[in-house]
């Protein structure tokens, strides 16, 4: 089978955030049968549905051999590593992967649904996506989420380090 690309959301808002996702970049790098292809801009949101501290949060473009049940055995075992816990549905997190989309491929399984059923009403999600890939995001669908606070965030270490995972 050929690669195939990959759009996986990252998010944390628990912690030294900046870390945990340089982290996981770098452990989704080496993944096996995978290829780190490109990350956005890191974001600072607000909670969408959910309280708690800010998040930051980026998207990153793989290619990967894997198959997409084994790609997300995969990322939840990072979340579990960097200390995620679900103590209930959008609790503050020390790291959450999300896969986005999948190619063209749509995928409904109980465990995986692609594209992500709600990342058309994220800010979080379609900005740096958008920043990826210009063609996977309308106009329409970024305006729908203008009212959602989020910019770009600063930080030295994922200038620095982001693509050299």
């Amino acid at each position: 089978m050929a690669a195939e690309r990959v759009y996986i959301g990252l998010g944390a808002n628990l912690g030294d955030r900046g870390e945990a996702l340089l982290q996981a970049l770098h452990r989704m790098a080496a993944l096996p049968q995978t290829r780190l292809c490109a990350v956005s801009s890191l974001y600072s949101s607000a909670p969408v549905d959910a309280s708690g501290p800010d998040y930051l949060n980026a998207v990153a473009a793989l290619e990967t051999d894997l198959a997409p049940e084994a790609l997300l055995q995969a990322l939840q075992a990072l979340e579990l590593a960097a200390g995620r816990e679900r103590p209930y549905r959008n609790a503050p997190r020390t790291l959450d992967l999300d896969v986005l989309l999948w190619g063209p491929r749509q995928l409904a399984t109980p465990a995986l649904t692609v594209p992500h059923p709600r990342m058309y009403e994220r800010a979080f999600v379609l900005r740096p996506l958008h920043e990826l890939d210009a063609h996977l995001v309308t106009a329409a669908q970024l305006a729908a989420v203008a009212g959602q606070r989020i910019a770009v965030a600063q930080d030295a270490r994922w200038a620095a380090s982001a693509m050299s995972a």
